[in-house]
């Protein structure tokens, strides 16, 4: 699966979370929160999975630099985790 989320849309941490959680089906009981977020994506999304985030900077620019670096770091991560798995097993994330 490949999500483009437009950073143009993206202007607070809410915004992120609904737009995950809308594209991979978190349903009702997902916190909305970068603990949660980072659980969902290390153990529950299916892979594999790419995440482009379009306009990072417009993101960043409207949420702050302490906000958006604290949801790319999620990102990161949650990606960092699935490196040495087969292509077709892991999550990949890029900005743009």
């Amino acid at each position: 699966m490949r999500i483009a989320i437009d950073g143009a849309r993206i202007g607070s941490q809410a915004d992120l979370h609904r737009v995950l959680a809308g594209h991979l089906d978190f349903g009702p009981y997902y916190g909305h929160n970068l603990n949660a977020l980072r659980d969902r994506l290390s153990r529950d999304v299916e892979r594999p999975l790419e995440i482009i985030w379009e306009n990072a900077a417009v993101s960043r620019g409207r949420m702050g630099d302490e906000a958006f670096e604290a949801l790319a770091s999620v990102l990161v991560r949650a990606a960092a985790e699935d490196e040495s798995n087969a292509a077709n097993e892991r999550l990949t994330v890029r900005f743009t």
